[in-house]
């Protein structure tokens, strides 16, 4: 399991005083008032960050961090991942997992066929759609629903799925 968890993306600096533009990669951008740091991934290294305000503008989220006080400051942040430990988590109810958890797991079907490796999850908004990636490179969607996705566990690493008539004909 992943240590850390993405809840945004750095977008662009915002004005001149430090604050930058973020993109939310959580369910709820709300949940931005409740953080009091996040870590700001540089590749080699995270950077752990200490919010001291939160604004909302449209589909982003506005940080200013404590003690970077100017654009010159996060400018080269463009693109970076802000990241929460997993003790910073929302907590999850029965039968709901993190995306970065399920990325890399197994999908075999329920008559156990093995289907490939789960690479993305593409959120509709009606139901999430698992992207399923076989041996000979071909993608296969799953739409994330009871009737399709039967058991997901995590520690076996694997996902057990129905195919539902007309799914793989495609």
């Amino acid at each position: 399991m992943e240590q850390f968890l993405r809840v945004g993306v750095i977008t662009a600096p915002h004005g001149v005083r430090g604050e930058v533009k973020v993109f939310p990669t959580t369910d709820d951008a709300g949940r931005f008032k409740a953080l009091k740091t996040v870590f700001l991934d540089l590749g080699t290294e995270k950077r752990e960050l200490e919010i001291e305000q939160v604004k909302f503008f449209k589909n982003l989220v506005l940080l200013k961090f404590k003690g970077l006080d100017n654009k010159n400051d996060v400018e080269a942040w463009r693109q970076k991942d802000l990241l929460i430990g997993r003790s910073q988590a929302v907590e999850l109810a029965p039968d709901e997992n993190f995306i970065a958890d399920l990325i890399g797991l197994t999908v075999v079907s329920d008559e156990g066929e093995p289907l490939g490796e789960l690479t993305d999850v593409i959120q509709t908004g009606a139901n999430d759609v698992y992207c399923v990636k076989n041996e000979e490179g071909k993608e296969i969607l799953l739409p994330a629903i009871k009737e399709c996705v039967l058991s997901v566990d995590l520690e076996r690493g694997r996902i057990v799925v129905h195919i539902l008539p007309g799914l793989l004909e495609l």
